[in-house]
Order: C-alpha cells, then sequence, then structure tokens
C-alpha cells in the first residue's frame, strides 16, 4: 500500500469506481492526516469572510473534500496556509 504524502497526489476523479480502485492501493500519510486537523490553538481566533465562488467550483471542491474525509471549508483554508508557505518560501 503505498502512503499519500501530499494532497496533490489525489487525483480528481470521475466515477466512484475509480476512486475506491485508488483508496483501495493508497492511504494518506499520518503526518498529512494530523497536518489536516486544526488544533485548538491555531483555530482559537478566526475571521469570518465572504467568497463568492462558482458553484461548480464549490461542488468541485466539496466533492475532492468528501473523498479526503475532511469539512470542504477546512480544506480550503488547508490549502490556503500551504500555499502562503510556498509562496513566502520562494521569497
Amino acid at each position: 500500500m503505498h502512503a499519500i504524502m501530499s494532497w496533490e497526489e489525489v487525483p480528481l476523479f470521475d466515477r466512484e469506481e475509480a476512486e475506491a480502485a485508488f483508496w483501495a492501493e493508497n492511504r494518506p500519510d499520518l503526518r498529512l492526516m494530523e497536518s489536516s486537523v486544526a488544533t485548538s490553538a491555531e483555530s482559537s481566533e478566526s475571521v469570518t469572510i465572504t467568497l463568492r465562488i462558482d458553484p461548480r467550483m464549490l461542488a468541485r471542491i466539496k466533492r475532492l473534500a468528501r473523498s479526503r474525509y475532511l469539512n470542504y471549508q477546512s480544506m480550503i483554508k488547508q490549502w490556503l496556509s500551504e500555499r502562503m508557505e510556498q509562496e513566502l518560501r520562494e521569497r
């Protein structure tokens, strides 16, 4: 069984059968799962924002989050955090 080290390794699935076959052969690495879960210290202060997203894009995001057993809002925050860190490292 292959351990997934990054969420980018998980493809978008067009069929449930393809998704089931993928997860039968792969599993998320424990560190990846731990990084996906916000600790109480990280989420102690948050600000609510409004973000308009195309309904089709939101549906795809929700489907992708479900396939990773994540809340879609948490996944979006994780993506933003990862991208911010990447941008800061590239400076």
